[in-house]
């Protein structure tokens, strides 16, 4: 994760400042006393540079329900009930997934192919990128706190022409000007605005950061949802390939049974178009295997004519994701972070428009040496110095302060509408897959028995075929749905794997809160 940023509710400086105007002049270098009044209005400013006007930011409130409604899968586990009648507050890292989340599947190879991304995924450099060049722009809005400080020497030699108007007769026309000096500007910010912007950046910057972090979870269950549908589809391609082998066998005795005289033309056909059948379907399969290849290839940016994964059918456990309790979920979806930081820049924007109706001050000063000759440069007499002020209050702008404060008002409220909506869908994205993971192991636990009686069929068929009681057009039918159905079964478990990825991405994978940078 990239480096820390300032907290949020940091103290600025006591003295914040800001560029302005310089007001320049001449003056004798012995004359520095400072009277009391101005070491009053400094300490003054002081005070009152701890002002910021604009609302303090609070997070949108959100009640979170107390339990998910879908939680009947037995790849999930729930948390366990309240011991003392209601759930305690969320706590990002109880009963949660942590860091590497992929590992609670026990695939080696899959676990390579994760570690991979953090290095080598460009999507998540751009993101990262991006994070950093926000955090930068804290440092940028911060110097507005200081003064700036410029030195500026300079060395002329002069010749002047004798014929200009108004020359006196004798008078020098060649002389050096050799000035040392140099001078300073800074804005108090009495009224918070270079505060509340700074405010502003540290959120933007940390939205950022929660985009990189959900960038990051996208990729990671892309990767793990792409490499289980490509073992689901090796499982595929096991199970055609042991019914290619069954079918030429079965071809070879239907062709025996015809030299013997008890089968047909017909049923020799038959086999031989049930068994290019299968074999046109492992084709098929094979081309959608090599296009997940290629998206995980790409995902871990690998020279694809280079890459392969070996062939290995989905024999795995379905791992039990714990889902925790909703109000944690706040606490662990980046997108929904992202959304929260983003709430809270905007409401530091309505800060940084009401300071507008307020005046400003500047302050500004010069100082140095200037002399005709290097050897009395840099002596007293050769000193000059200014100091200046200078105060500025908008009296008419046709009610442009009025209006942007309202749309920075506006801004917050819609940017407050995103978060609560992010959360909703959320939500949304956690049921659905808690429902399609309940579902598919309903549905997968009906398709065991589905294929157990399509196999007892075939079997039954294969033996009246034998007997010479029926027709191969018996066995055909019988074996097309076992196929069908063993096909249907293979893809379900798949099916369940990506559904459990799904679920992990919902709920934020092993990420929290509280590695957003401060």
């Amino acid at each position: 994760m990239p480096q820390s940023l300032q907290n949020e509710g940091a103290p600025e400086p006591a003295l914040s400042s800001q560029k302005g105007p310089s007001h320049l002049g001449t003056g004798d270098s012995k004359n520095l006393y400072v009277p009391p009044v101005r070491v009053l209005t400094l300490a003054a400013i002081a005070l009152l540079s701890g002002c910021k006007v604009g609302p303090n930011y609070h997070k949108p409130e959100f009640t979170a329900p107390a339990a998910y409604k879908e939680t009947g899968a037995p790849s999930v586990q729930p948390p366990p009930p309240p011991s003392d009648g209601s759930w305690k507050p969320a706590s990002p890292s109880d009963g949660m997934l942590r860091g590497k989340w992929w590992e609670v599947y026990n695939d080696q190879q899959l676990n390579q192919l994760e570690e991979r991304i953090a290095t080598n995924n460009f999507s998540l450099r751009q993101a990262e990128e991006s994070y950093l060049a926000a955090r930068d722009q804290i440092g940028v809005i911060r110097a507005d706190m200081y003064p700036t400080l410029s030195f500026a020497p300079s060395a002329v030699h002069y010749n002047q022409s004798h014929h200009k108007p108004l020359v006196q007769p004798g008078s020098k026309t060649q002389y050096n000007d050799l000035i040392l000096g140099g001078q300073g500007g800074w804005e108090p910010d009495f009224w918070g605005r270079v505060r509340r912007n700074i405010e502003s950046a540290q959120a933007t910057a940390q939205a950022n950061a929660a985009d990189v972090a959900n960038v990051d979870l996208i990729l990671h269950a892309e990767l793990a949802a792409d490499y289980f549908e490509l073992r689901g589809l090796d499982s595929q391609i096991a199970l055609l390939k042991r019914t290619v082998s069954d079918l030429e066998h079965q071809l070879d005795l239907t062709q025996r049974r015809l030299q013997g005289g008890v089968a047909t033309e017909s049923d020799v056909a038959q086999a031989t178009t049930q068994l290019e059948t299968v074999r046109a379907q492992l084709a098929d399969v094979s081309v959608a295997r090599a296009q997940f290849e290629h998206t995980i290839g790409t995902i871990d940016t690998y020279d694809l004519a280079q890459f392969s994964i070996p062939f290995s059918p989905l024999d795995l456990p379905l791992p039990k994701i714990p889902t925790g309790v909703p109000s944690q979920l706040l606490e662990r979806r980046p997108d929904i972070a992202a959304q929260e930081r983003l709430t809270a820049a905007a409401n530091a924007r309505i800060g940084v428009a009401i300071a507008a109706f307020y005046p400003s001050l500047n302050l500004g000063g010069t100082g140095g040496f200037e002399s005709t000759h290097g050897g009395v440069w840099l002596q007293g007499p050769s000193a000059f110095w200014s100091l200046g002020a200078q105060a500025t209050q908008i009296l008419f702008d046709a009610g442009q302060r009025h209006a942007l404060t309202d749309q920075a008002r506006h801004q917050y409220e819609a940017q407050a509408d995103a978060y609560r909506n992010v959360i909703y869908s959320a939500f949304q994205d956690v049921e659905d897959n808690l429902s399609t993971l309940r579902i598919l192991d309903q549905e997968t636990a009906v398709e065991v028995r589905a294929v157990a009686s399509a196999q007892h069929s075939l079997d039954i068929s294969n033996q009246r075929y034998k007997g010479g009681v029926t027709t191969y057009l018996e066995v055909l039918t019988a074996e097309t749905t076992l196929i069908a159905n063993e096909r249907t079964l293979t893809d379900l478990q798949a099916r369940q794997f990506a559904a459990s990825v799904q679920l992990i991405r919902a709920l934020g994978g092993g990420w929290d809160t509280t590695q957003l940078p401060k």
